[in-house]
């Protein structure tokens, strides 16, 4: 298109804006938490002075959005939501807050039942739409104008397509992630099939929860998780959470008001981890993998951790008495 690229051998949050001023750049491409990253950066009355106008990609999170946009006088965020293997793609075209967009393929939103991880069906065995302002898992109409090139493996392929989702013989592609039907052909990205959690009987979004925790003063980034407690059904919330300010400056308090206030208490994380940096992808994407993996336990992980007990308003810090306590059962949460 003729345009020039300035391209950065390494992301740096604290040169990004020298560097926009140095090139002349009037636009550049997000990823993940990059945005976030720039944002918790020591403000400047200068910072709405640089020549930036505009950017593009995906990952800006609802919490961050407007703030964003204001401090640094973005006139248009064009968010996208795609994937290489998949035929079809949203965009922000309108420049609409808070949204990856509209798609010009056929695609729908259905309904997905997460404890037995199948999709619900209605009594005809037909799959179901959302509603409006309803979450559910995007599906993509499989055509000749819109083909699954799919991957190497043909078994992987075939996990991904859905067969007689609304009538006998269509063909849909499954992306594996929850949105939010917003109306007016606009999809709000929720979570990702892996990340969303039952949690006594509900749908626990870890977008959702991160975002209520990102607003708070204290809280740099959080990353929400669910872990197993011996003896109970599903999984419990657990956050990690790098604070702005230390440790021992942290207002619990108002974290646990914010949560309680803000929250369904199905979806109010029962433990609470204090982290110096969460692990990421090159794509700034958290590697909650690993977090899954490392559990809660006090003997394990060096760092500072809170439980919130059944029938309390408060975090009560987690150490391995109380952790033996839990795993054996003596709380009822």
């Amino acid at each position: 298109m003729g345009s020039a690229f300035a391209i950065r051998r390494k992301f740096s949050a604290r040169e990004f804006w020298k560097d926009a001023e140095k090139y002349h750049a009037t636009a550049f491409v997000y990823i993940g938490e990059l945005c976030r990253y720039l944002l918790n950066q020591p403000q400047s009355p200068d910072d709405n002075l640089n020549p930036m106008k505009k950017c593009i990609g995906n990952g800006l999170r609802p919490d961050i959005w407007k703030s964003f946009k204001s401090r640094f006088a973005i006139r248009q965020i064009s968010e996208l939501y795609g994937a290489t293997e998949f035929g079809f793609a949203f965009v922000n075209l309108f420049n609409i807050d808070n949204t990856v967009g509209m798609c010009l393929t056929p695609y729908a939103i259905v309904k997905y039942d997460i404890d037995n991880e199948k999709p619900i069906l209605d009594e005809n065995g037909m799959m179901q739409r959302v509603k409006k302002g309803e979450s559910g898992i995007l599906i993509g109409e499989i055509s000749e104008k819109v083909p699954f090139q799919g991957y190497t493996d043909p078994k992987a392929s075939e996990q991904k397509i859905w067969r007689n989702v609304f009538k006998q013989g269509d063909v849909w592609l499954n992306t594996g992630d929850f949105v939010r039907d917003l109306g007016y052909k606009h999809i709000q990205f929720s979570d990702r099939l892996g990340d969303t959690f039952r949690w006594k009987g509900e749908n626990v979004s870890t977008t959702e929860v991160e975002e209520t925790l990102n607003t708070l003063e204290d809280v740099e980034q959080a990353a929400v998780y669910g872990v197993m407690i011996p003896g109970t059904d599903g999984r419990a919330g657990m956050a990690a959470i790098i604070p702005s300010v230390p440790e021992e400056s942290f207002d619990l308090k108002k974290l646990a008001k914010t949560l309680h206030t803000v929250l369904p208490a199905y979806a109010i994380p029962k433990f609470i981890r204090f982290k110096k940096e969460i692990e990421t992808t090159p794509t700034f994407k958290v590697k909650k993998a690993l977090l899954h993996k490392e559990g809660f336990d006090p003997a394990i992980l060096p760092e500072s951790m809170f439980v919130l007990l059944p029938g309390e308003k408060q975090y009560t810090p987690l150490d391995k008495g109380l952790y033996q306590k839990i795993v054996a059962g003596k709380y009822r949460f």
